[in-house]
């Protein structure tokens, strides 16, 4: 016996089939206790700046209130990237 959901491209294909933002906001908020809901938006706060480019990682960390590392590992994550999905990212994030 295995578990329905193996991966996670799964969930992401489970979130996507949801019958719009009701019930997306339903499925997440039965997915992520309220503390890993915060640190989700902080997570999406810092992705944002970082594609902005226009605060250093301490004065991101201060605006949000989230340790240098934090920002560190994000700052990572987005080096990452190719050019494309920064500016797929940038457009869906920054509009």
């Amino acid at each position: 016996m295995e578990p329905q959901y193996q991966d996670w491209q799964q969930v992401l294909d489970l979130i996507q089939r949801t019958d719009g933002p009701e019930q997306q906001a339903a499925l997440m908020t039965m997915l992520l206790t309220p503390d890993e809901r915060e640190a989700v938006t902080a997570r999406v706060n810092i992705l944002c700046e970082l594609l902005k480019g226009e605060l250093s990682q301490r004065q991101i960390s201060q605006m949000l209130g989230v340790g240098v590392a934090t920002i560190t590992r994000g700052s990572a994550e987005v080096k990452r990237l190719s050019d494309a999905k920064k500016v797929s990212l940038s457009d869906l994030l920054l509009k």
